[in-house]
C-alpha cells in the first residue's frame, strides 16, 4: 500500500498519510525509549510485535463495540488507521500500584488497589508529560467534562475486557496508558480509541512468578527485552504473518544512551 507523506514522527511510531482522504499508515519503529526520552535504545523486532499485538487487542475491542482507529493491519510494521485528531492527553488506567504511583505517594510496590484508578497526564515532552487534573483539562479546552465522562467509561469497559483476556493466559494486568482521538461521522464528533495497546504501554507481569512482560524490562536494565514481547503474543498465540514468531530472528538490542540532564 502506498505511504503518503510523513505526517508525524514519535518516539515509537510515524504516521503517513494513507491512500484514501481520511486515513493513514501507522509504522512501527523498533525505538526504545524510557524516562521522558533520556533512555534510548534500538530492539530490532520490537515494533513487529507491537503491532501485532495492538492489531490483535484493538480488533477485539471493535468486537466488542469499542470503536478503536484501526481498520486493518498492512504487513507486519504497520497498520491502516482512520485519521483522527488526538487529545493531547495521556489516560493511565491503574489496577496495581507501581512504578511513579509508588515513588509520589509512598505506596508499597505491587499494592492491589480496591478498583481501577484512572490519571491523566499532559502530553508534553518538553514538560515531561505532567500530571493533571480534570479541572486543567476542561480549563484549558483540551477536552469537556462530556468527553472526560465518555473517556472514563470506555477506559473502565477497556479494563475489564482486558484483565479477563489476560487472567486467561497467565498475565496480570498492572496498569496501561491509552490515547484517544476525535472523529467526525455523519456530521457528529466522535471520541475513539487510538495509538496503540501493547507491552510498550501497559504493565504486564506474569500471574505466578510476577516476571515482568513489558517495557519496564527495557527501563530497569532486566534483559530479553524482546523475549518478554514474544512471551505475550506467544500466550495471546498470535503469529506474525503465516510464520511462528519464534522464526523471525530478533538481534539484541543496541547500546543504550543516556542523555545528561
Amino acid at each position: 500500500m502506498h505511504k503518503g507523506k510523513k505526517l508525524y514522527e514519535g518516539k515509537a511510531k510515524i504516521i503517513y498519510e494513507g491512500q484514501e482522504r481520511g486515513t493513514a499508515i501507522q509504522h512501527f519503529k523498533d525505538d526504545a525509549t524510557a524516562f521522558n526520552n533520556l533512555k534510548k535504545s534500538k530492539i530490532e523486532g520490537k515494533g513487529v510485535l507491537n503491532n501485532r499485538i495492538s492489531e490483535h487487542i484493538l480488533n477485539n475491542l471493535n468486537q466488542i463495540g469499542i470503536k478503536t482507529h484501526l481498520l486493518k493491519r498492512i504487513n507486519m510494521r504497520e497498520q491502516l488507521i482512520m485519521l483522527v485528531k488526538i487529545i493531547p492527553l495521556e489516560f493511565i488506567v491503574r489496577n496495581i500500584a507501581t512504578g511513579s504511583l509508588t515513588k509520589r505517594l509512598g505506596i508499597t510496590d505491587g499494592t492491589i488497589l480496591d478498583g481501577p484508578l484512572i490519571e491523566y497526564s499532559y502530553k508534553n515532552d518538553e514538560l515531561g508529560d505532567p500530571l493533571v487534573a480534570k479541572e486543567h483539562i476542561v480549563a484549558f479546552g483540551w477536552a469537556t467534562k462530556d468527553e472526560l465522562n465518555k473517556i472514563k467509561s470506555i477506559s473502565l469497559r477497556i479494563n475489564d475486557f482486558m484483565l479477563g483476556m489476560f487472567r486467561a493466559i497467565g498475565i496480570k494486568l498492572v496498569d496501561f496508558k491509552l490515547e484517544f482521538g476525535r472523529l467526525e461521522i455523519d456530521g457528529k464528533k466522535e471520541i475513539i480509541l487510538a495509538d496503540e495497546i501493547s507491552p510498550d504501554t501497559c504493565r504486564l507481569w506474569d500471574m505466578v512468578s510476577e516476571k515482568k512482560l513489558d517495557k519496564d524490562r527495557f527501563r530497569k536494565d532486566l534483559g530479553n527485552v524482546i523475549q518478554a514481547y514474544q512471551e505475550v503474543a506467544h500466550r495471546l498465540k498470535i503469529l506474525p504473518e503465516e510464520s511462528n514468531i519464534s522464526e523471525i530472528k530478533f538481534s539484541k538490542p543496541t547500546a543504550i544512551h543516556l542523555k545528561k540532564k
